[in-house]
Order: structure tokens, then sequence, then C-alpha cells
């Protein structure tokens, strides 16, 4: 396993349409951990593949630091409700800004078995699967954030937790 390089804001790749798994190979066993490394060393909540070079539709999230999930082809299926909030990105780092995303979100997707799967969720989890969804599709969060880009900083205690 092994950290990969985050694409940042600029990197056409990211402008990319990302293509569907076919099938569980050891490359893509190996992407998925490269990930899931790459995301908790970031201090990130969610990965998608094309954030790191590669135009499959993978992702890979945590929210709650204890709860990870590996989405393979995933769909969203549902979207209900509006929150309107602060989100950042591991392509944009060191900024923010506010966006208005769905309250609530079904997502489903194959597991790392290649299994089919269902997510629902509320709240941060609605809002970073619709964000690393949209990751999948070429999308990123800057072209929907209400006003302008901030910067955020993080004091040397939230960096180490």
């Amino acid at each position: 396993m092994a950290i990969r390089e985050v694409r940042e804001l600029g990197d056409e790749i990211l402008t990319k349409r990302s293509k569907e798994v076919k099938e569980m190979t050891p490359r893509v066993k190996e992407l998925i951990d490269d990930m899931i490394d790459t995301m908790y060393e970031a201090n990130g909540v969610g990965l998608a593949a094309v954030q790191v070079g590669v135009l499959k539709r993978i992702v890979v999230m945590d929210v709650t630091g204890e709860d990870l999930v590996v989405m393979i082809n995933p769909k969203i299926v549902e979207t209900s409700g509006e929150q309107t909030g602060q989100e950042g990105c591991l392509s944009v780092p060191g900024k923010a800004g506010q966006v208005t995303r769905p309250n609530y979100a079904k997502v489903l997707y194959l597991d790392r078995d290649m299994k089919p799967a269902e997510l629902e969720g509320t709240e941060l989890l609605a809002r970073c699967i619709c964000h690393e969804c949209d990751h999948l599709d070429g999308k990123m969060y800057v072209d929907l954030v209400e006003g302008d880009l901030v910067d955020v900083h993080y004091d040397e205690e939230e960096e180490e937790e």
C-alpha cells in the first residue's frame, strides 16, 4: 500500500468522466488500498479514484473515522431535503466554500467483493456521497460554491488528531 499524489484543481484529469469498473483485479484492489491510505494520510473524509489520477468509478469514504465505505460504480438513486454548509476538498487544499447539497442521499454501488450494496445517509454523509460522486463525473464543488472560496487554517492540535 502506498500514499498517492492527490491531483489538484487545474489538473485536467479532474474534469473527465470516470469509467465503470468491470471486474475486481489485483490492480483495482491495490488502488483501493492506496486510496484508503491516501485519504487517511490527508485527513480527508472521502476520496475518488480520479483524485489520484485514475479514471475509475471508485470512491472511499469515512465520515466518522470508524466506518470505512468502499463504493465501486456508485449511483445516487434518491435525494431529498437541502443543507447548506462549508465544504472542502483534498484537491483544493487550504480552501472551503458554502455549498448547498441534498440533506439525504441514497446510493447503490458494488462493494469490494463486487456485491451489490446500498447506503443511505443524511447531513455530512449525504454531502460526502454527493461530493465524491460528482468527482466521478468530472465535477468539482468549486463550481457550486455560493460566494467566494475562503482560506481554511487548521491549528496544530486539529492536524494531529
